[in-house]
């Protein structure tokens, strides 16, 4: 058994080797395609700290190759940097973000190189004129800014985020209905014309998307940085302080508490004697009418349910004979209303209540059909339609005495 697992432990250490080699071969895009990856996997929180360290390496490789290429420039700006090149502007920030997430025991170094690949970022996208102006100020600024100016600056930073998120939401939209367009016109035969359109379209897209992504990342930079940078300040006072005080601040906190619970023990026994507790409320119904204000807790109040009191098993399974166990019982109380009957009893009074309801139906229909219901009824409906009969008549006798126009004869030139 032990030599099977031996050579699978030799199996997979082969296979990082060979792993391994396979990337150090890798051209730039394809490293910085497999390590962007990973860093979107990272930013999600779901990698665990190989990965997270994998990623690091990976992109450690490509800040190498990307050093020894040359791709950047003080003197250039980001108009000289090509569209292809845009993208490896953010090998560092993804290196500082990554760095940021390994999990160490010693945090401090782990801060510091976070924050010197930040810095790297932030100084090559200076020099390439990408950062505004003011925020540029804020941050060459040594001494601590007022909090009015760290609100203002806040603000136009998320203001700068959002802009550079809606403007890859835009581009993103764009290319996809680009997208449905072409797929529609494959059928019929494009023009050249068309697809040279085309092509500068997406390389102006792709520069556009590039370079909201590179403010994104810088507007997130900033504030990774800030935020590190008091994170590696109270941790140089926690570890200043140790290293000057030992143990004694834990020991001094450790004193302050079992003085502060002497102290309200003490305070409790002296108030003991002179206190009586009152008697636990055993009914659900009556507890809830107490909260509510409905009733008082020193009325009296008669109930035939079983006081349950709640507590540890030594307690509640045997007999409370001292104060003690019965205040240690009263503690462990429900925090639900406790039910006023049984399931079994509601369930009866349920079908009490259907089969009161099932009598008075069959009553009332027994009642609908009987003969003296309807012979009841019988005679006021006949009574009726002979009055109605009697009213059609009489107006039928009535039209034919008075015929239509008879009495407007004197009206007429020839009456």
């Amino acid at each position: 058994m032990g030599e099977v697992e031996e050579v699978g432990n030799k199996m997979q250490s082969q296979m990082r080797l060979d792993a391994a080699a396979e990337e150090d071969d890798l051209p730039l895009p394809a490293l910085f395609d497999k390590a962007s990856r990973l860093h979107s996997l990272a930013s999600s929180s779901s990698l665990d700290q190989e990965e997270v360290r994998k990623g690091v390496d990976l992109l450690r490789r490509c800040d190498e190759m990307v050093s020894k290429l040359g791709l950047f420039s003080s003197n250039e700006t980001k108009e000289d940097v090509s569209t292809a090149n845009l993208k490896y502007l953010l090998v560092p920030y993804y290196l500082g973000e990554m760095t940021e997430k390994i999990a160490q025991e010693d945090r401090i170094p782990i801060l510091k190189a976070s924050q010197d690949h930040l810095k790297e970022f932030i100084s090559i996208c200076e020099a390439l004129e990408l950062i505004p102006a003011d925020e540029l100020e804020s941050f060459r600024q040594k001494h601590p800014d007022t909090a009015a100016n760290r609100r203002a600056q806040k603000i136009a930073r998320f203001s700068r985020q959002k802009a550079a998120q809606t403007k890859l939401q835009e581009i993103k939209e764009r290319k996809e209905r680009r997208g449905r367009s072409l797929r529609a016109a494959a059928l019929s035969a494009p023009t050249e014309a068309g697809e040279e359109d085309d092509l500068e379209d997406d390389g102006e897209e792709e520069r556009e998307a590039w370079l909201a992504t590179i403010s994104l990342a810088l507007c997130k930079a900033f504030d990774l940085l800030d935020m590190l940078k008091k994170e590696e300040e109270m941790l140089l006072a926690v570890k200043e302080r140790k290293e000057k005080d030992g143990n004694a601040f834990a020991r001094e906190m450790l004193d302050e508490r079992t003085k502060k619970a002497e102290a309200w023990h003490h305070n409790a026994a002296s108030r003991a004697p002179y206190s009586k507790p009152a008697d636990p409320i055993t009914c659900a119904t009556f507890a809830q009418d107490v909260i509510e204000g409905r009733a008082s807790v020193s009325q009296a109040h008669d109930h035939n349910h079983q006081p349950l009191i709640f507590g540890p098993a030594s307690l509640v399974g045997g007999g409370l004979t001292s104060d003690r166990e019965r205040m240690a019982a009263r503690v462990f109380q429900p925090s639900y209303r406790m039910p006023t009957m049984s399931i079994e009893e509601a369930g009866l009074r349920e079908m009490k209540m259907m089969e009161q309801w099932q009598e008075r139906t069959a009553k009332m229909i027994q009642e609908a059909n009987s003969s003296w219901h309807k012979d009841a009824t019988s005679p006021a409906q006949e009574d009726d339609e002979d009055a109605e009969e009697e009213k059609a008549r009489a107006w039928d006798d009535w039209k034919d005495d008075n015929p239509r126009g008879a009495g407007n004869k004197k009206l007429t030139p020839c009456g």
